[in-house]
């Protein structure tokens, strides 16, 4: 599959604005329409079938596809609160080895994107102090990805006005779309290890029906953060095969 992941990554962005424009039951229906099936297997929302992806990068690294867990089922505590549902996670042998979160934005950006960062800086600050104070022992340090499907469009590519009453923003911020925004939320989650990797994928609806997408930065690419991700949970599959071969 890590051959194919252009394909796929494509697939998955034209389920996404089929799902949006209302056109994915005709692709459910479809016997020969793989983002279909992954989707509909995990409730045909918009994004499912990025999740069905991770789902199967993941058990072709050889986790047990019963270990990949999604939505409700992926739901585990925190250390600053109780509990969070996560998108997906994989929980193999009473250890959890990755999470991920899939987010889009299509619309709505001025209103959202401070709302997006809070929330993914949140996460993901919360459950690397859950496994430090060892809330999922005897887990290994798990892996953590974060994906952002962006539309690329005239909203997102305004350069909104910044408001210093108090103190001046961050230079960087200075003279940013809101896509150039997101772009630098991701890789500074990277940078600071926030997350192991990120993926940022832009894509507008014309196009997008048609699966296409670009990414913006090298560093953000979705084929790293797959290959990343496989290794990890290859790594301990391994491990965890050799010790019992012992």
């Amino acid at each position: 599959m890590i051959e194919t992941l252009d394909s796929e990554v494509s697939d998955a962005v034209q389920w996404y604005w089929e799902t949006r424009s209302g056109q994915g039951e005709e692709h459910r229906e479809s016997e020969d329409s793989t983002r279909g099936r992954r989707a509909e297997v995990l409730g045909g929302q918009q994004m499912d079938s990025f999740a069905g992806l991770i789902e199967d990068i993941v058990v072709e690294a050889g986790v047990p596809r019963d270990s990949v867990k999604h939505d409700y089922h992926a739901t585990l505590p925190g250390f600053y609160r109780h509990e969070k549902e996560w998108d997906t996670a994989v929980v193999h042998d009473g250890e959890l080895l990755a999470v991920v979160e899939y987010k889009s934005q299509a619309s709505s950006f001025g209103n959202n994107l401070n709302n997006r960062a809070e929330e993914a800086i949140g996460n993901n600050t919360d459950i690397i102090e859950a496994y430090e104070e060892g809330v999922f022992a005897p887990s290994p340090q798990p892996w953590i990805g974060y994906l952002m499907l962006m539309a690329d469009n005239e909203e997102s590519r305004n350069v909104p006005s910044v408001r210093e009453p108090n103190f001046e923003v961050d230079d960087e911020f200075r003279g940013a779309t809101y896509v150039g925004r997101m772009e630098l939320l991701c890789l500074r989650m990277v940078r600071k290890r926030l997350v192991n990797e990120s993926a940022f994928l832009l894509t507008d609806e014309e196009q997008g029906l048609d699966g296409e997408y670009w990414e913006p930065n090298e560093e953000l690419r979705f084929d790293r953060f797959a290959q990343s991700l496989a290794s990890h949970v290859a790594g301990h599959i391994d491990y965890e095969q050799d010790t019992l071969g012992e």
